[in-house]
């Protein structure tokens, strides 16, 4: 062994070292760490589920081995009642594995309804809120293996198109952000053995059981599949071939963006010439989402039915501007202008 490496070793601490021994868990380790290949700094977005944890764990392992600045973030959605609490039990389990987190936390009115969307919305916000104040450009997210399966039914539900099915990816590049999920192919009940045996803990969120919520209701639904022969495996073979296709597309939205379109960077203003609406559909549909998400500076995309609205607008030959997105949507004869809401 070299001393670089036994230095690296040296370096973590043994409460951190003592857990990776386990057989499992550095295997576990092995597949994050090839998965993850970053060299600058990142923020690990934390909630106190075992997939989250599992997420920090491996990634103070790995910040350290790399020598890269980690920031490690929680954020209390209050919600419900107790949850500044539990984010502060998660900030101080975690606290003696030294990983250091931070809570962020979401104030303003909160929903009624449509709790769980809105919610992931205001999360992402303020990570990527905390990514750009530091000038951090990588945000990892615990995701698995489940979530790919449960975000495919879900999507499905809603009517999503070849995109929306296929959205939950490893990599997305939301303006200059990096979300990442290092963590897509592994298995729920093997990251909740890694926070058992590391941290003898994880929160058990109690909307897990609360059928209101669909997505609860499709982990349901996904059970009593399996129970009858669905094979995981299969599903994710079938998940790739679609990511393929979707490619596909992605090439023809990147060759109208890149002929159709003129983005005049000090002013944060895209020009969309009138060839920009000549392509199928979907390309039109994706470009100019993606347009409107690049101008406004959001994490998520504008809902599909607002999309399909103004893109009915715009085959008109009248004049109109409209606010969509965060941004100002102006047609001026035969140009389309998108710029920035202030």
């Amino acid at each position: 062994m070299s001393l670089k490496n036994l230095s690296v070793i040296i370096k973590i601490p043994n409460i951190l070292k003592d857990k990776l021994k386990n057989k499992k868990i550095s295997q576990i380790y092995k597949r994050f760490e090839k998965s993850v290949d970053l060299k600058e700094r990142f923020i690990v977005a934390v909630s106190g589920g075992p997939d989250s944890l599992a997420l920090a764990f491996l990634s103070k392992i790995y910040s350290i081995k790399k020598n890269l600045d980690t920031k490690f973030f929680i954020v209390d959605h209050k919600l419900r009642h107790g949850s500044t609490d539990e984010a502060l039990k998660v900030k101080q389990i975690l606290r003696k594995f030294k990983i250091n987190v931070k809570i962020l936390t979401w104030v303003g009115r909160k929903p009624n309804k449509n709790i769980q969307s809105i919610a992931r919305i205001a999360r992402y916000d303020l990570l990527f809120s905390k990514s750009r104040q530091l000038g951090i450009n990588y945000i990892l997210t615990g995701h698995q293996q489940g979530d790919l399966i449960e975000n495919f039914f879900i999507r499905m539900l809603r009517g999503s198109g070849l995109k929306g099915l296929v959205s939950l990816d490893k990599k997305n590049k939301i303006n200059d952000v990096n979300l990442l999920r290092p963590l897509l192919d592994e298995k729920r009940e093997d990251l909740e053995f890694l926070s058992n045996f590391v941290f003898n803990f994880y929160v058990k969120d109690p909307s897990n059981n609360n059928e209101k919520f669909q997505r609860i209701k499709v982990r349901r639904f996904i059970k009593n599949l399996k129970i009858n022969g669905l094979e995981s495996n299969k599903f994710i073979k079938t998940l790739q071939n679609l990511k393929s296709s979707n490619e596909v597309v992605n090439f023809y939205v990147r060759e109208n963006l890149n002929k159709n379109t003129h983005y005049l960077r000090n002013e944060n203003k895209l020009i969309l010439n009138k060839d920009f609406f000549l392509q199928p559909y979907e390309i039109v549909f994706r470009c100019l989402s993606n347009s409107i998400q690049m101008i406004g500076g959001k994490y998520y995309s504008v809902r599909g039915k607002k999309t399909e609205n103004l893109i009915n607008k715009l085959q008109n030959n009248q004049a109109f501007r409209v606010t969509l997105g965060g941004c100002i949507v102006e047609k001026v004869n035969q140009t389309v202008i998108i710029y920035e809401e202030y």
